[in-house]
């Protein structure tokens, strides 16, 4: 299985001073959360780690190979990325979508095989989407795309999954079901790394946190070694209640006055 690591990374957030530089290994298995405020640089890093932005200072280690000397079919082979907002160039079906998900396994000009075809209808099946396949994209709700993109990247099966707030647009219980998708993804020895704004589904999903400042400053570990409730207010500005509910710590907000 593929593992990702940064070396002495320096992600290039625009109008900020250089930040701490991020010595992460990211192995197959686990399920991280990137946390942050608003321009603390989550989604750039995202992006770094994907090679679609260049890194101010330092390394993106894919296996034993820098990200930069690699082709793009190989990395996408290996990694692929949900991205938080994007945008339809081309007119495209729910099942066309999807399809493109097995284009890094591709040859030039090859067509796509039955078993292609069969891989993409079943990650729209386990995304509740199967019954849109016909439907162009353009036409969904918030929510349904976001699950086309998921299904898109099942159809791409990489070892590691690069994700944008994957729950974003989401009723309650498809966060759940994504969210346990990227569980039961990382079980079966798959790397999952995700940006997200919701503390509780940090709490409950992840098994690794990097906390990322607006400063530029950042600290990473075991889920439960950072989310803790000073390192949290601190990150948000933010006073915070904490409860367990079912072995696992929520957080809410305390609004101002509140005791």
């Amino acid at each position: 299985m593929s593992t990702l690591h940064t070396r002495d990374l320096i992600i290039n957030v625009p109008n900020r001073a250089d930040g701490f530089a991020l010595n992460m290994s990211i192995e197959s298995g686990q399920v991280w959360g990137v946390l942050g405020p608003n321009g603390a640089g989550k989604t750039t890093l995202l992006h770094t780690l994907a090679g679609l932005l260049p890194a101010r200072s330092g390394q993106v280690i894919l296996n034993d190979s820098a990200l930069t000397d690699l082709k793009r079919r190989d990395i996408a082979r290996q990694l692929g990325l949900v991205f938080q907002e994007r945008q339809d160039s081309f007119p495209a079906t729910v099942l066309e979508t999807a399809m493109i998900g097995r284009h890094p396994w591709l040859s030039p000009w090859e067509s796509e095989k039955n078993e292609d075809l069969q891989r993409a209808q079943q990650a729209l099946a386990t995304m509740d989407v199967d019954h849109l396949s016909d439907r162009l994209l353009s036409t969904l709700s918030g929510g349904e795309r976001q699950r086309v993109a998921i299904a898109t990247l099942m159809t791409q099966n990489p070892d590691i999954w690069l994700l944008d707030e994957p729950t974003n647009h989401l009723d309650l219980h498809h966060q759940v079901k994504v969210m346990s998708l990227l569980k039961d993804q990382a079980a079966l020895s798959k790397t999952v790394f995700m940006c997200l704004h919701d503390l509780n589904l940090a709490a409950r999903w992840c098994s690794h946190v990097l906390l990322l400042y607006s400063n530029g400053d950042a600290c990473w570990g075991p889920a439960h070694s950072m989310l803790k409730p000073s390192a949290l207010e601190q990150l948000y500005n933010q006073k915070l209640i904490t409860v367990e509910v079912d072995g696992a710590p929520v957080f809410v907000p305390l609004c101002s006055g509140g005791s």
